[in-house]
């Protein structure tokens, strides 16, 4: 294999078509007839998609090893082998109305990565591997990002194991039944650096007109539930004055979790996102609410302090209406900061590429959340069409796609050395 000596690193850039057409095979497995693709985690679907990337890294002289939660890692030797290997990844399983890229695109722009190196003969000093993580949606079983929190010991084998997806079939079971228990330890895995390439799910690079996101770390969430409990009544005889009702306290807090995010921009989020009214009657004033509050921002202080001012306004609202609101923490996930090195990295390759960019934080999770815990990490985004994912419609241009594995190539050979 050739050497920085004797090739100019700088100049390198993957197969776009190859990776394109990759991603375009992938796809066809649990293809929909919108366009998008339902490939739940641990099914036969997910076991063809599994076998067919297993089968492109194999192709590329790489090694596998699964661990016992079906994580699975693809890897390319290095120079010296006993370094930890630069990691980059993400997931395979969908939603059940998925798109082509999400979590797809990270993964297969690892293998496109290690094919160019391939094709120009270059060695690196560390390893280079490639991840798919298992049950990253949690579409189907629940926790989600399940793969590589079992990997970051956020929870235990055991606990994933015992999942059921609605028919009452666990993990462990899907997971024999596929093939896909493997011997290793979740987490009896180095790690040097860990990168993760991502479309954005969101609208902010696109209304930028900007190609790359230089993600600076994961929002922190806080899911509330919130019951208001009032009194239901007839609505034709009972006056406006004289009404207990729950419907309308419930309404001005939800318009105040709004303005709490309005008040902490750029990065708040106030979302009420379901909504069950008793007795849920035409002709009924309500008697009690029950809604979901999702704050989120980019640090745990502003999440927090976000939350209290809506608890704030809510007590406040109960006081005068004289209404029970009882407001109840559900799922809290931290604030996540990418490591400094892995961001300058990232953003060294895509000002060296020539590709614009701006700092970028995620609103959603990702598995690089949990990699984060155990080594330095980061997250490129590109844009996808109105910001939409989750989505059979989801759809990302082919040049973006390129640009980011580029940019994944470039920030990589920066951490393994050649």
């Amino acid at each position: 294999m050739t050497t920085a000596t004797t090739i100019d690193i700088s100049q390198i850039r993957i197969n776009s078509d190859r990776l394109w057409d990759s991603l375009m095979q992938l796809a066809k497995i649990g293809a929909t007839p919108k366009g998008g693709v339902c490939r739940l985690t641990l099914t036969d679907l997910d076991k063809q998609g599994r076998d067919l990337v297993l089968g492109w890294a194999r192709d590329a002289g790489m090694t596998i090893t699964i661990d016992k939660i079906g994580n699975g890692f693809m890897r390319r030797a290095g120079r010296n082998n006993s370094l930890p290997p630069i990691m980059t990844g993400s997931h395979i399983d969908t939603q059940p109305t998925g798109g082509k890229f999400d979590g797809n695109y990270g993964v297969l722009a690892g293998i496109e990565v290690v094919r160019t190196l391939n094709d120009l003969g270059i060695e690196t000093e560390a390893p280079i591997e490639v991840a798919f993580w298992t049950n990253e949606e949690g579409s189907r079983f629940v926790p989600v990002m399940m793969g590589s929190g079992v990997f970051a010991k956020a929870f235990t084998l055991e606990h994933a194991y015992a999942a059921t997806d609605t028919t009452g079939v666990s993990v462990k079971e899907e997971l024999q039944r596929i093939g896909y228990i493997g011997t290793q330890e979740p987490g009896d895995h180095p790690i040097g650096a860990y990168f993760e390439t991502h479309i954005e799910q969101g609208p902010v690079l696109e209304d930028n007109d900007v190609t790359i996101g230089v993600v600076q770390g994961v929002l922190g969430i806080r899911w509330f539930d919130c019951t208001v409990t009032g009194m239901e009544a007839h609505a034709g005889p009972t006056p406006m004055g004289l009404r207990k009702d729950a419907m309308q306290v419930s309404a001005r807090i939800m318009q105040e979790v709004v303005a709490a995010a309005l008040r902490h921009a750029p990065h708040g989020r106030g979302t009420v996102g379901m909504v069950q009214v008793f007795p849920n009657s035409r002709n009924v004033i309500p008697g009690r609410v029950k809604f979901s509050i999702d704050l989120r921002n980019s640090t745990d202080a502003l999440v927090d302090q976000m939350a209290d001012e809506v608890k704030a306004f809510a007590a406040k609202v109960a006081r005068e209406a004289g209404l029970e609101v009882k407001i109840e923490l559900v799922s809290s996930y931290s604030a996540i900061g990418f490591h400094k090195d892995c961001i300058d990295a990232v953003a060294r390759a895509a000002a060296k590429l020539g590709y614009s960019n701006m700092p970028a934080v995620s609103g959603a999770g990702h598995d690089a959340v949990y990699m984060a815990k155990l080594a330095p990490s980061g997250m490129i985004f590109i844009p996808c069409k109105d910001g939409i994912s989750h989505n059979e419609i989801e759809d990302a241009k082919q040049e973006h796609i390129t640009a980011g594995c580029n940019v994944l190539l470039h920030a990589m050979l920066e951490r393994a050395g050649t």
